[in-house]
């Protein structure tokens, strides 16, 4: 890295918090560094009240632009100047690009969950999933693969800030697409495991299972994963969730949420430097490539 930084460097972050187990940082830098790209990324510690202030600073430093995650990817709209057509849709932001001060707001979970399906053989396209969880990366997955074409979506949540929100998904869904959508209480237990039931894929797309939930999960036992249900996760530190070892222990398919971070990455990468990441080197340097060999 040292022999990277020059006084050219381009500066890009990360705004989230807690973010410290990140892999973003390596991820990006080895592809910097891979194609020669004079850039850096960093991650910083910013939640809802310091937000604003780090916007602030981006401007101020003229940093291309950055990534923000949990907590803050909802919040930070208010500071933007203007919104892609998928963030304004969603109400959430992923990715900042910085063109001359002009600070755009993007989001690419939803596009870098669909790929990751893809990459891995998945084919949910006309077909019925279940998705736990109402922010920022919940709302981005559904709506994008209600736009894409799953035939019908059951969508979970606590009844929390969220719900409304959660709310708002399932209308847009159902008067903007051809997708059916349903919300229900993530609280009904009953009712989640009929959806599972009949769904071919699963997503928890809620925090729970990363830290400080490390080692938790909603799913209350083994009965509610089928072998042949697909269950995803959005977590991908700790690369296998508690619901994850309990569907792989079921007999189920997994897939942690590398994939759609390296994805979602991507198409912010393309976004900052106009470039391809190498995605085949960086399945490498992530591990993704031991994991699809076995």
């Amino acid at each position: 890295m040292a022999e990277r930084i020059t006084g050219r460097t381009e500066l890009i972050g990360l705004m989230a918090y807690p973010i410290r187990h990140s892999n973003s940082p390596a991820m990006h830098n080895e592809a910097f560094a891979y194609l020669g790209l004079d850039y850096a990324y960093l991650a910083f510690e910013v939640d809802n009240d310091a937000l604003e202030d780090a916007v602030r600073g981006l401007r101020a430093l003229r940093m291309v632009g950055c990534n923000v995650s949990m907590p803050n990817k909802m919040l930070i709209r208010q500071y933007l100047d203007r919104l892609s057509p998928a963030a304004e849709l969603c109400g959430a932001v992923n990715t900042v690009v910085n063109e001359n001060g002009v600070l755009t707001g993007y989001l690419t979970d939803g596009i870098g969950y669909m790929r990751s399906l893809k990459d891995s053989g998945v084919d949910v396209i006309g077909k019925k999933i279940t998705v736990a969880g109402a922010g920022g990366a919940a709302t981005a997955i559904e709506i994008q693969a209600a736009l894409d074409g799953v035939a019908e979506i059951s969508i979970f949540n606590i009844r929390d800030e969220f719900w409304e929100n959660a709310q708002a998904t399932v209308k847009k869904i159902r008067e903007r697409t051809n997708c059916k959508a349903t919300l229900y209480d993530l609280d009904d237990l009953d009712r989640l495991k009929r959806e599972m039931e009949d769904s071919c894929l699963f997503v928890n797309a809620t925090s729970v299972g990363m830290k400080p939930m490390e080692g938790q999960t909603f799913i209350p036992d083994q009965s509610f994963f089928r072998p042949d249900l697909i269950v995803t996760d959005v977590i991908y530190s700790p690369k296998e969730t508690a619901m994850l070892q309990m569907a792989r222990k079921a007999g189920c398919r997994t897939i942690n949420g590398l994939g759609m971070m390296l994805f979602q990455g991507a198409e912010a990468f393309k976004l900052w430097t106009g470039k391809d990441m190498p995605i085949a080197h960086m399945k490498k340097i992530l591990g993704m490539q031991e994991e699809e060999d076995r």
